[in-house]
């Protein structure tokens, strides 16, 4: 028998959704809850199960979302006022058809976002005693067993002509809030980002309002699970873990995950307490889930507060993977928890003000009765008053606190950065002010050796370990919620010498007393001194600017410079200046009243300081460096950010926390963060990063240990080409090359071994270390796209070339022109019986798929074009599991020929230039007045022109093309006083993207 998609992963699934943990090797479900999610729920936990029923037997047409019967059925069962009336449930089920049909108007987050309104029981209908508005309960969460929970499979969707089907379809009350997509386990090339890719770029645009319901979707191939939400990027979609399970790699690991992320119990808590809209920094809606540690950490303060003991916890989630978020879940859920009694949630920050990660997340997050305590009084009318809201406000305002300010026992403390000054007076004085809170301590950084006070102020002695929650870096990197952190020293002599390093980490240590601080001038002179000196100055500078501009800004990332102090920024910024001109960069540094006159043009208040900011994560925006010496290096969010210059002297957390800002990740083309250490801080690691841990020592890894592991990876490369001469070029060398990756499994272990080569090159380029191996890397490149699937399957192993590496094949390569004589091989038949009659005709069918391939990525993008692609793919592989001899083999791909040929025939090119012209003579007309419209066709054909001039294949994947055609967009627009509208520019940007 052989192994199916449908047979494996989809029925896997279903077994898994619908066993509870009776089956063997299952033991995750059972009916008692894991540790720690004990009440979590509300009620106690009672076991509830998934009940199989076959899409054919579901009551519904293929052209709705609900199903209806099942829907009026709960809302009648569930509701005493629509119980007295039937035919209310009908004016629901209106108001939720409503929502449906506004996705083509409001977009899907927004029709998520009432829809997820209406399950969670937030809204309210006219059905009380005098038309009284009673909230309306789609679902009950405080017991999942008395949903209708269903699990079905092969689910059909039709709106108009589109059809599509579902592999696996998760219903409660008969609404669709799951949605699973499963690959075949059988090939490599072929990940669980497939499944996702197909939720995200296609289900989701072509059939939106399947997804209006959806609380998350997932995707497998039986060897890993990630999930998502709603328009969620897919380099964000994340596993699921829980303590007992933290494995994954084949289909029992997958089966656990499913066992545990699938729980109803679950997946009605996600939706109801770990599901957020938000505001984004361009002021879009979108939709935040939780990742598995913070339902878990969530879960487990929860579990401890209902109990009503320990009183606190210690909690270590590592830099850049979700801490702020966290703390949001968990004030919302705590907020409505029907255990707590309406209880007071404080959020504590270490910041003087409140201008943070964390206040701008509770913001962006809209939570309910939030509220921002500005000064001491205001914190302590409200605590006296008793208020029950989320109030967020800093350590300090407890400074003057004195005596006993609320017993209540429901008041649950949060307090960020718990290894800092919440362990000494402030932190006494908050637990006077509130003796029967309960205290819980957040930190993105492990916690030292000295700071054993923490572990008293917040570690609980029921945590053996001494916290209640650990999620480290390793754990961070594994699960790529972070970027591992690469570390780089300049060969050029720019450091500063010891003895001075250890004369400056003295003066910038937490606990100095008032005599250190008179003397801190003096001490630091020295140092200041070395690091200012003019030739150093210039040096470090232009050392800066030649790194970025050849290992950084190629890619598309943006940098982060941290000086001595500010007069070191303002220096550093006049020789950056001279060099590559003022817009480049900008100082972020807060201001003081002596301060020379001059600086005056670096100084902003916190408008604009957040408008420039905004300009730095825009990747179009010419502002390239931020210059700081002590703002943005803790809570500043960035992910666009990946190299950071250091030349400060830094240690323990404060070195982490700033290291930290380039762990975000940012798409698939950022693979980790770089450091460049001008100062000589990462001589000693272990002492600059004096943890208690030892492991954390390697959060920063050395580029001399790329450059050692490059030649090993070129041989692995090469091995899979034993005996072929790599000085043969045009055909005969591509088809020596292809006959050693025979099938499917060979390709795919090359093309993971070429994936970790490409990632090595990208982040070494263009150092000197790569010049013996350019050869051999330009080789073995071209050989990886000759072999790459014509239908884009398998986009994690089978990825996109890097931008250095284009540039590469660009500049260099000149390849021998293969012979494309496809239109008479599929025309004359003459030809064709000459070729079937061929003695090897094994060999004639590689030559023809060789030139078929090549003719397909020419329409690379065109419906028609992918899926002959696709069919392609599907003989060969038929071909490779022995279904076809080789004279089928040719015979098959000789169809696929003639009609890419037929197709080519229909594609003119002269009508894909009126396409793209006609989409932006679309885009005038929109925003055309009397003193354009007149002139829009010759704008459109000033622009078509110059961009034409200035384009080239595959420009959009590198910053060279993207900055080019900006630039020509940029002065066709000046030529008619366009050019500051920046909408205009950004939608006309996007059509060249698309058409040109």
């Amino acid at each position: 028998m052989s192994f199916t998609e449908s047979n494996t992963v989809e029925q896997m699934i279903l077994d898994a959704a619908t066993s509870l943990g009776s089956g063997a090797g299952s033991s995750v479900l059972r009916e008692d809850p894991p540790a720690g999610w004990s009440g979590s729920l509300g009620e106690e936990f009672k076991p509830s199960r998934w009940i199989y029923v076959a899409a054919t037997a579901l009551p519904r047409q293929p052209g709705e979302v609900m199903v209806e019967p099942w829907v009026r059925e709960a809302l009648i069962s569930l509701n005493p006022e629509i119980a007295e009336q039937p035919d209310r449930a009908d004016e629901v089920i209106y108001a939720l058809r409503a929502i449906l049909l506004s996705v083509q108007g409001g977009g899907l987050v927004r029709a998520n976002e009432n829809f997820m309104a209406w399950l969670r029981g937030e809204k309210t209908m006219p059905f009380g005693p005098n038309g009284e508005h009673v909230a309306v309960r789609l679902v009950d969460f405080t017991q999942p067993a008395k949903n209708r929970l269903t699990v079905t499979n092969q689910w059909t969707y039709q709106t108009g002509s589109v059809v599509k089907r579902f592999d696996v379809v998760f219903l409660v009350n008969g609404l669709p809030v799951v949605i699973g997509e499963a690959k075949t386990p059988t090939r490599s090339a072929v990940t669980w980002f497939d499944g996702a890719y197909q939720v995200n770029e296609i289900y989701e645009k072509e059939i939106p309002a399947m997804f209006v319901p959806n609380v998350f979707s997932f995707a497998t191939e039986g060897r890993c699970l990630r999930y998502g939400s709603i328009r969620m990027p897919i380099d964000l979609w994340g596993p699921w873990r829980d303590e007992e399970h933290q494995e994954e790699g084949n289909l029992g690991h997958v089966r656990t995950t499913v066992e545990s992320l699938m729980r109803p119990g679950v997946v009605l808590d996600i939706l109801q307490n770990f599901t957020l809209f938000a505001t984004d920094k361009k002021h879009r809606r979108i939709k935040v889930i939780c990742r598995y540690q913070q339902y878990e950490t969530t879960n487990k303060m929860i579990a401890r507060v209902v109990a009503g003991y320990p009183k606190k916890g210690l909690i270590w989630h590592f830099q850049g993977s979700g801490k702020s978020l966290l703390m949001v879940f968990a004030a919302q859920k705590l907020r409505m928890h029907p255990r707590l009694g309406n209880p007071t949630v404080m959020i504590v920050v270490d910041r003087i003000d409140l201008d943070t990660q964390i206040s701008a997340t509770f913001n962006a997050a809209d939570v309910p009765n939030m509220v921002g305590v500005g000064d001491r009084q205001e914190l302590q009318r409200l605590i006296n008053q008793d208020v029950r809201k989320v109030l967020i406000t800093t350590i300090h305002k407890f400074g003057e606190a004195t005596g006993e300010w609320n017993a209540r026992k429901n008041i649950i403390v949060m307090v960020d950065e718990a290894h800092r000054t919440q362990e000494g007076d402030l932190g006494r004085k908050m637990r006077e002010a509130l003796p029967n809170a309960f205290l819980f301590g957040l930190t993105g950084t492990p916690i030292n050796r000295a700071d054993r006070n923490t572990f008293w102020a917040f570690g609980a002695d029921e945590d053996s370990a001494g916290y209640l929650s650990r999620y480290s870096f390793q754990d961070s990197i594994r699960d790529k919620a972070t970027l591992p952190l690469h570390f780089e020293a300049p060969t050029v002599k720019l450091k500063i010498d010891k003895a001075a390093i250890d004369e400056a980490f003295k003066q910038i240590t937490d606990d100095m007393s008032e005599q250190d601080r008179d003397d801190l001038a003096k001490r630091a002179a020295k140092m200041a001194v070395l690091v200012k000196n003019p030739e150093r100055v210039r040096a470090v500078v232009e050392h800066i600017v030649q790194h970025y501009q050849t290992k950084v800004e190629p890619n598309g990332f943006k940098a982060q410079v941290v000086c001595f102090d500010r007069e070191c920024c303002v220096l550093y910024k006049q020789v950056m200046d001279e060099i590559i001109g003022p817009d480049a960069s900008a100082i972020v540094m807060s201001s003081g009243q002596k301060d020379p006159p001059a600086w005056s043009v670096h100084m902003r208040d916190k408008d604009a300081e957040e408008k420039l900011l905004d300009r730095f994560r825009d990747p179009a925006d010419p502002l390239k460096f931020v210059i700081v010496t002590s703002k943005l290096l803790t809570g500043f969010d960035a992910p666009i950010l990946q190299a950071m210059y250091l030349d400060k002297p830094m240690k323990d957390h404060n070195l982490l926390q700033a290291i930290c800002r380039v762990n975000r990740t940012y798409g698939q083309t950022k693979t980790h963060g770089l450091i460049v250490d001008y100062i000589g801080i990462f001589d000693d690691v272990a002492q600059a990063l004096d943890f208690d841990e030892k492991a954390v020592q390697q959060v920063v890894s050395n580029i001399d240990e790329l450059r050692k592991a490059l030649p090993v990876q070129v041989q692995k490369c090469l091995a899979f080409f034993p005996g072929v001469d790599r000085t043969v070029g045009g055909y005969e060398g591509l088809l020596a090359a292809q006959q050693c990756l025979p099938n499917n499994i060979t390709r795919d272990k090359f093309a993971a071994e070429y994936s970790v080569l490409g990632k090595i090159w990208e982040a070494l380029s263009p150092d000197p270390c790569l010049s013996p191996y350019e050869k051999d890397y330009r080789w073995l490149t071209q050989v990886y796209e000759s072999v790459k699937p014509v239908s884009g399957n398998g986009k994690l192993l089978w990825h996109r070339l890097g931008a250095k590496t284009i540039e590469l094949i660009n500049r260099n390569v000149t390849v021998e022109p293969v012979r494309d004589d496809l239109e008479a091989l599929v025309l004359d038949a003459d030809i064709l019986d000459s070729i079937l009659k061929d003695a090897n005709p094994g060999k004639k069918a590689r030559e023809v798929e060789i030139k078929l391939i090549a003719r397909l990525r020419k329409h690379a993008g065109n419906p028609k074009f992918k899926e002959l692609g696709e069919r392609l793919e599907k003989i060969r592989e038929r071909h490779e599991q022995g279904l076809l001899n080789s004279l089928e083999f040719l015979k098959a791909i000789l169809e696929v020929a003639k009609e890419v040929v037929q197709a080519e025939t229909q594609v003119d090119p002269e009508e894909e230039k009126d396409h793209a012209l006609a989409a932006l003579t679309e885009l005038f007309n929109e925003v055309k007045s009397k003193n354009t419209h007149v002139i829009v066709e010759r704008i459109v054909a000033d622009i078509d022109a110059i961009v034409r001039q200035v384009r080239f294949d595959g420009w959009q994947t590198t910053t060279q093309g993207e900055r080019e055609v900006q630039q020509a967009l940029r002065r066709a627009l000046l030529k008619y006083k366009l050019h500051t509208d920046q909408d205009l520019f950004d939608k006309a940007y996007g059509y060249i993207r698309q058409y040109y």
